[in-house]
């Protein structure tokens, strides 16, 4: 099963939220349906950038390293790199 590390964004608090996760639609709904606190505030949240991995551990790896950028323009750069 993949797993992913995944960036949302919400356009009502101008936020990125970077997480991981192994069912990533799943995850998105329950951002969207307020399950989580941070994330409750800022619903709808919209998928900007996943990744793939083989494992869980990977994964939040990479998510443990995009959080510690602490950056914005990192964040920006990496979902305009897919576009």
């Amino acid at each position: 099963m993949p797993c992913f590390c995944y960036i949302l964004f919400s356009s009502k608090l101008n936020k990125y939220y970077v997480g991981s996760t192994t069912d990533l639609e799943r995850r998105l709904q329950d951002h969207n349906r307020g399950k989580e606190k941070f994330t409750s505030i800022g619903t709808p949240w919209v998928l900007v950038y996943k990744e793939m991995y083989v494992t869980l551990v990977e994964a939040r790896t990479r998510e443990r390293q995009i959080k510690k950028m602490k950056s914005r323009r990192y964040i920006e750069s990496l979902i305009s790199s897919v576009g």
